[in-house]
């Protein structure tokens, strides 16, 4: 049974006057940069404003208590494979809608999601969908307090604003380390980024670790690098893992494309694989398909995910009475890892 739960209503110029005790005639100077007003004055109606989570309105006068006709779309990359198949999904929906996709990008920084968030929200958009679960608390706060469907994209592992759409990392990464000791490898090493801001990477981790200790095989060896992923990358990490610890029997990848990168690198050297050496990443990326072996990965469902925050924005499905639409992480097994020992 599906419900759906009270929105908050938008916050207006009253509640920042509330808040911060001035007429609401200041707080429209203050918020418009106009007139004389106190230094003093200005940072009281600041300050209340970023607690409360106000943004302040930029339609018309005229259709101030309207809504336009666009979907706030925040993503952290438009470089990352990942993206584009959740954007596809986004845009069939709405299709046939009136609504249409206004795309933010946050570089993967919680300051530039704030101020990506507070320009889009200043026009009132329909809707917001935007990747993972992990905001500042000023991001929160213009979140809880926009009055509109937020859906929270890619990840179902914590509490939604509204509502979450995704899969679970932690699932992911157990599942993998699963039909990795299922096939009979107990040597296995890890490569991915640094995860200060990767919270699903991190998550995808943790689980894929709990499960290994939980088997009495720990994780061996880590190699972590920065910036975007690449092929380059991926080659230069497996060289760097393998020479550390010559004995691992297989190589766990946060994504596919650094996978890709290992999996070269080790078929230039002769390495038999899925024999000597298993691989994995994430993500089932279509573009790797024409490599000579298929690497073994999940499929993160990013089409649908897009395809089901779409259609809960536009109103063609309800809200979950519990927030959550937890999409199955799919393992593909491809030919990086041997059949699971019977």
């Amino acid at each position: 049974m599906t419900a759906s739960r009270p929105r908050r209503r938008p916050l207006t110029l009253r509640d920042v006057s509330l808040a911060s005790g001035v007429s609401e005639m200041t707080v429209s100077r203050v918020l418009r940069n106009r007139g004389d007003v106190s230094a003093a004055t200005r940072e009281k109606v600041l300050n209340a404003a970023r607690a409360l989570g106000y943004v302040p309105n930029k339609i018309a006068g005229g259709l101030a208590s309207q809504r336009v006709n666009l979907v706030a779309v925040v993503i952290p990359s438009l470089s990352n494979l990942v993206f584009p198949d959740v954007l596809g999904g986004i845009s069939a929906e709405l299709d046939d809608t009136e609504l249409q996709p206004v795309i933010g990008v946050t570089n993967y920084g919680p300051a530039r999601e704030e101020a990506v968030l507070y320009d889009m929200l200043s026009w009132r958009p329909t809707g917001v969908i935007l990747a993972g679960l992990e905001h500042s608390r000023a991001s929160r706060a213009m979140l809880e307090g926009a009055g509109v469907p937020v859906v929270e994209i890619m990840d179902v592992d914590g509490i939604p604003i509204d509502t979450a759409v995704g899969i679970s990392h932690d699932r992911a990464g157990a599942e993998m380390a699963g039909e990795i000791l299922a096939a009979g490898y107990r040597r296995i090493g890890f490569i991915g980024t640094h995860m200060p801001e990767d919270h699903r990477a991190r998550k995808r981790l943790a689980g894929f670790e709990r499960t290994l200790e939980a088997a009495g095989v720990p994780l061996v060896a880590r190699e972590y690098y920065q910036g975007g992923s690449s092929l380059a990358k991926g080659r230069e990490l497996t060289e760097r893992i393998l020479a550390r610890e010559p004995e691992l029997d297989f190589l766990y990848y946060s994504n596919d494309l650094i996978g890709a990168g290992g999996l070269i690198w080790a078929r230039e050297r002769g390495i038999d694989i899925p024999g000597r050496l298993g691989l994995a990443g994430f993500n089932g990326v279509d573009l790797l398909d024409g490599l000579p072996m298929r690497l073994a990965t999940t499929d993160a469902r990013r089409l649908d995910i897009g395809r089901r925050a779409a259609r809960i924005v536009s109103g063609k499905d309800p809200r979950p009475e519990d927030g959550i639409v937890a999409l199955s992480p799919t393992f593909l097994p491809g030919d990086t890892i041997r059949p699971p020992k019977r």
